[in-house]
């Protein structure tokens, strides 16, 4: 289960980039009812998604020319610098080499070998995100990539993830759990295999809500669409993708009761 007691490889953190902070603040507050506080005139813009006073999320420019809007998430590294090394020596991409940032922690922007985007945080002053697997909160961390055995190679060498396979409708599936700990315990995602329509390679965030076909309804009255609708998944609840109106893709889950 995901959680906020973070550890190595850990997703930790989750921000979006847009090109109109103001807009798409709007747009996750009325369809997940967060509250959005800037971190300051300093920060760029850059500031918070709140529920009851908790980080759940975060949100920023876009600072390069091109890049689309999306949701990045962030795994914990003990050591940023060590990581975007490994990331490198094992076929995957540093696209922003090692930084501070001010005395929150330090950060790295990588791609790993199949072209999906993240990111990885040594926590200082901020250790990650506040309040996960609530309603409205970040759940679950989906992979997307053409080849899984290339992507659990990779990662398994950065964070020493562990996984296990489970058989879905079309797909084998991989869930992902942490190294520490009992496997099923410290479970946080999943690996799926790029399926033929020209889906691209990516980390697709999930956020547990108390209604998916309601949030669907938020997002399509906020100007979102609707990427694929609500629908049920045998033993693990009802799931929808969505897109917000600049194009940055989510899902939601309703998890079935014995999730």
């Amino acid at each position: 289960m995901l959680g906020t007691d973070f550890t190595k490889g850990s997703p930790s953190w989750l921000d979006l980039g847009t090109p109109d902070t103001a807009a798409a603040a709007g747009f996750y507050t009325g369809v997940f009812g967060w509250d959005f506080e800037s971190a300051g005139p300093d920060a760029g813009g850059y500031g918070f998604f709140k529920q009851d006073g908790k980080t759940v999320a975060a949100l920023g420019p876009l600072t390069e020319e091109g890049a689309s809007s999306a949701w990045t998430l962030y795994f914990q590294s003990p050591d940023v610098d060590a990581t975007a090394k490994a990331a490198e020596q094992n076929g995957g991409t540093v696209r922003a080499e090692p930084f501070d940032v001010m005395d929150a922690g330090r950060m790295a922007q990588l791609t790993d070998p199949g072209g999906a985007e993240f990111a990885v945080w040594q926590p200082a002053s901020t250790k990650g995100l506040e309040r996960t697997s609530e309603d409205n909160t970040l759940c679950w961390a989906e992979l997307h990539v053409a080849d899984p055995r290339v992507a659990l190679d990779f990662y398994g060498k950065l964070f020493g993830w562990r996984s296990q396979e489970m058989e879905a409708p079309g797909m084998t599936y991989r869930v992902l759990s942490t190294a520490e700990g009992d496997q099923q315990d410290a479970s946080f995602g999943g690996i799926a295999e790029l399926q033929d329509g020209g889906e691209e390679a990516r980390w697709v965030p999930y956020f547990g809500v108390a209604d998916a076909d309601e949030i669907v309804a938020r997002t399509q009255g906020n100007g979102g669409s609707v990427l694929m609708p609500a629908a049920d998944v045998p033993d693990v609840g009802r799931i929808a993708w969505l897109a917000d109106p600049f194009g940055a893709t989510f899902a939601v889950l309703k998890p079935a009761p014995q999730m």
